[in-house]
């Protein structure tokens, strides 16, 4: 009687999950060289003018003339010490920071009690209200700007103020800022809402102490964009606001159209002017993707 040969199984090679995330993770971080090639010209092409133009401000007349890609040699600091002692500048930009600030306080409080409805409460015609502002942000401030124009000088009596500036600024702002927050609030559990009800908080209660803090990160990222998109605004202002009443960027085509010959100067002003929303801006980077994730999450 014949006994045939047992076979032994092999025994299955345990690799830790540490060591396969460790794997996974080492062949991401090689990526495609194309990817990286493309990221890099695209970076290139985001900051070469922003540092040109900082750097155009530390060289004379001269040295741009001469060789308009070189660096500083020597540095001049002169532009930008021109810049700051002039008064205009700082008139202008506390304009344009007190515009922005305004706007932004009105996108945040604004969207957020619009958005909060559309979001929690069943009610009819709920989706057909949220279509009209996702519908909103189909129409461009420039095809509305003559019938502003009117209506904030003859029937609100606002031409030449901060706020006949903020609130169009912030009724524009405010689709973009519906459709962030809406899926933001969507996305919070209903389970918080319910208990909350039961303990006797009212449904202000409940907004106020639960969903409002819950909601910072969504609130942070309109809020940046806001004022963003506040600092950097022209067009309206360029119709609405005149004399001291001007902001930064108006004030960047008064000093260019003044001082033409000095393209120093303005290389210096232009920089300057830039430089508070684009740090503010990247301060808060890490919050607007935060705040965006959500929203996609929602």
């Amino acid at each position: 009687m014949s006994v045939a040969p047992m076979v032994r199984p092999q025994a299955a090679v345990y690799q830790p999950e540490g060591k396969q995330r460790a794997r996974t993770g080492n062949a991401l971080q090689g990526g495609n060289p194309l990817v990286w090639a493309i990221a890099l010209v695209v970076i290139g092409l985001t900051l070469g003018p922003v540092l040109y133009g900082v750097l155009g401000g530390f060289r004379t007349n001269a040295q741009l003339a001469e060789n308009p890609a070189a660096l500083p040699d020597p540095w001049v600091f002169s532009n930008y010490a021109k810049v700051l002692t002039n008064s205009s500048f700082w008139t202008y930009a506390f304009n344009s920071t007190v515009i922005a600030v305004l706007t932004t306080a009105i996108v945040v409080v604004f969207g957020i009690m619009a958005a909060y409805p559309l979001a929690r409460y069943q009610f009819k015609g709920r989706e057909a209200l949220f279509t009209v502002f996702v519908l909103g942000l189909l129409f461009p401030t420039t095809v509305a700007i003559i019938p502003l124009f009117i209506m904030i000088t003859r029937d609100l009596q606002l031409g030449n103020t901060w706020w006949g500036v903020a609130l169009p600024q912030a009724a524009f702002a405010l689709p973009v800022t519906i459709v962030i927050l809406r899926p933001f609030l969507m996305a919070l559990p209903k389970e918080l809402e319910e208990a909350a009800l039961i303990d006797g908080a009212s449904r202000l209660g409940v907004f106020w102490r639960i969903l409002l803090p819950l909601s910072a990160p969504g609130m942070v990222t309109v809020g940046v964009l806001a004022f963003v998109g506040s600092w950097n605004a022209y067009l309206l202002p360029l119709l609405l606001l005149q004399g001291d009443m001007r902001t930064l960027p108006l004030g960047v085509a008064d000093y260019s159209s003044e001082y033409s010959s000095d393209t120093a100067g303005v290389f210096a002003f232009t920089s300057l002017a830039m430089i508070p929303a684009l740090v503010f801006f990247l301060a808060m980077q890490k919050r607007i993707v935060n705040g965006l994730q959500g929203a996609v999450k929602g």
